[in-house]
């Protein structure tokens, strides 16, 4: 049978199965079919990477079989990869991601590499890190996961999400070093930090729609709808922000596409002072740094 046409079965070896599910990945236009391919095989068997060339021959079980045919038509139908596999590898972290989350993209390690790089030599500081609309946790573990003696608070307005963060401090060993609240931004916050992050919803709500799907039917929409201008949850967090970042206090925000000056010129009217703006991968400005002005 033709392998765009096949189905998984009993039996079907593993370097076979990858053939298969990497064949109909790249027939339905997915860009990385075969990285996917491998992510969902390795997920749904439970083997570790060195399998699939030590074990070519592997056959499947039943119940795995049953496993892939639905991951593969779930993708087939749109579904990002790792919310059919419920995990994420994100900086060097692996999280589990769920609907009530948005799923981190590798864009927002801009802004933990951003907050690395300014810290410089005091990441080994006992630190106080604030994460604003903490997700996943994504954030505010990947700082503290560098940061050994740092310990950090992060703030959702979602309980589910607060739930699934918690899981992901727990999961890597991190549990023990943060704090996650349900809450609005800062609300309720008064205490001063040295490091502050947050990737905040930005997205023009009028643009909603023409979203891709991936992203439109499958993150949630509290943490993508950023108002009429995309800007509304950065005028409540850069609004709360001189109270709560300490004298040498740094500020990394994600930003949008095209949304630098405009965030920009709301940091500078509150008093703060950009100091970096960092692009991601693909060349767009993602990562803006703030302080307060000494003095």
């Amino acid at each position: 049978m033709n392998e765009a046409k096949r189905t998984f079965q009993e039996g079907l070896g593993l370097a076979e199965a990858f053939r298969v599910l990497s064949v109909r990945l790249a027939n339905a236009g997915v860009e990385q079919a075969e990285a996917e391919a491998r992510r969902m095989l390795l997920a749904s068997t439970h083997l570790a990477h060195a399998a699939l060339i030590s074990q070519p021959t592997r056959a499947i079980t039943p119940e795995e079989a049953q496993t892939l045919q639905s991951w593969l038509d779930r993708r087939l139908a749109g579904e990002p990869v790792t919310r059919i596999i419920g995990q994420r590898e994100f900086w060097t972290l692996n999280l589990r991601v769920a609907r009530d989350v948005l799923d981190p993209r590798a864009d927002t390690e801009t802004i933990v590499e951003a907050a690395l790089d300014l810290l410089g030599q005091r990441r080994t500081h006992r630190l106080r890190i604030l994460d604003l609309g903490t997700g996943s946790g994504a954030l505010l573990l990947a700082l503290l996961a560098e940061c050994p003696e740092a310990k950090g608070i992060g703030i959702d307005l979602s309980p589910q999400a607060c739930a699934l963060a918690t899981e992901n401090a727990d999961r890597n060993g991190l549990a023990s070093r943060c704090e996650i609240r349900p809450g609005r931004w800062a609300d309720g916050l008064n205490e001063a930090f040295d490091v502050i992050v947050s990737n905040p919803p930005y997205i023009e709500t009028a643009t909603m729609a023409g979203l891709e799907r991936e992203v439109r039917d499958h993150d949630p929409m509290l943490a993508l709808d950023g108002g009429a201008d995309g800007l509304d949850a950065y005028r409540e967090i850069i609004a709360a922000i001189p109270k709560l970042l300490k004298p040498e206090g740094i500020v990394v925000l994600e930003l949008g596409t095209g949304q630098a000056m405009a965030v920009s010129a709301l940091a500078q009217a509150a008093g703060l002072k950009v100091v970096a703006l960092r692009r991601d991968l693909g060349g767009v400005e993602r990562a803006l740094a703030l302080t307060k002005p000494v003095g």
